[in-house]
């Protein structure tokens, strides 16, 4: 079994959801995101995501863009974030790592460059906001081929006419996007959430985990008693920022807000059976 598919199976043998944390490669340098990535293992994320640096990250809300703009102002390139990734794989050699981001700096020197890169990183899946299922090809085979798995996203206009596409070929795990915006902007209702995910799980096999708009304890344990996983984005984001504008070391904040996300998501199905 992948990392993926071995973290979100031990995750539902124990009762809960697991914890994706996205982080931004980079932001506020290649120097800090070690450390970083270390205080979100150390505050019991399950998952991470970590963003690839591009100049257009059209899917983004404002929090997300400026991690961008900070990162590559930094000095931040597609080699220093593998060489983040594959350090990061030495340390941790069991907590999956996921690459999110966009097409131009996965596919610019080639599909099978960028996934033999993946691998040799230690990446375990891709999500690649602008290819859509349909342009599989552009990506998908030379991720496959090496063992990465291509994770697909699913959102609220997704419709039961274009699910099997979006399904198709796709593995790790599905990425419902709860709300039709940008990152870090508003929050899908409960039930919204509840019967889109009993929807997609009706379809697929593949663990839902479900994104966007989720920053506080009290709103990744909402999610957390539907879902098979709960991503954190923008607030780690912000955290990391406001800390580094202050002086403040990043790692801790990072740290203590996947703590309380983490217990949050731990106890949340436990709560609901009380």
């Amino acid at each position: 079994m992948s990392r993926l598919a071995t973290t979100f199976a031990a995750c539902a043998d124990a009762g809960r959801a697991a914890l994706v944390i996205f982080v931004t490669g980079g932001d506020p340098s290649p120097a800090n995101t070690p450390a970083i990535l270390d205080a979100v293992v150390a505050g019991g994320a399950d998952v991470i995501e970590l963003g690839m640096p591009f100049t257009d990250p059209m899917a983004d809300g404002p929090a997300i863009q400026l991690a961008n703009l900070r990162s590559l102002g930094a000095g931040t390139t597609t080699a220093k974030l593998f060489e983040i990734a594959r350090d990061f794989r030495a340390r941790h050699p069991d907590v999956p790592l996921v690459l999110m981001g966009y097409a131009n700096p996965m596919v610019r020197r080639g599909p099978a460059w960028f996934a033999n890169a993946a691998a040799a990183a230690g990446i375990d899946g891709v999500i690649c906001v602008d290819i859509p299922p349909e342009e599989d090809d552009a990506l998908g085979p030379a991720l496959r081929a090496h063992g990465i798995d291509p994770v697909r996203l699913a959102t609220p206009t997704t419709d039961a006419a274009r699910l099997p596409a979006v399904l198709d070929k796709a593995s790790g795990f599905l990425y419902y996007v709860s709300v039709a915006g940008i990152t870090g902007m508003q929050q899908a209702a409960g039930d919204s959430i509840a019967n889109a995910v009993a929807h997609l799980k009706g379809s697929t096999d593949l663990p839902v985990a479900v994104g966007f708009g989720i920053r506080t304890p009290d709103q990744a344990a909402a999610v957390a008693r539907v879902a098979d996983g709960v991503v954190v984005g923008s607030a780690v984001i912000d955290a990391i920022a406001k800390a580094a504008a202050a002086g403040d070391d990043p790692a801790v904040a990072v740290r203590d807000l996947v703590s309380g996300l983490s217990a949050a998501v731990r106890s949340a199905r436990r709560e609901m059976a009380a």
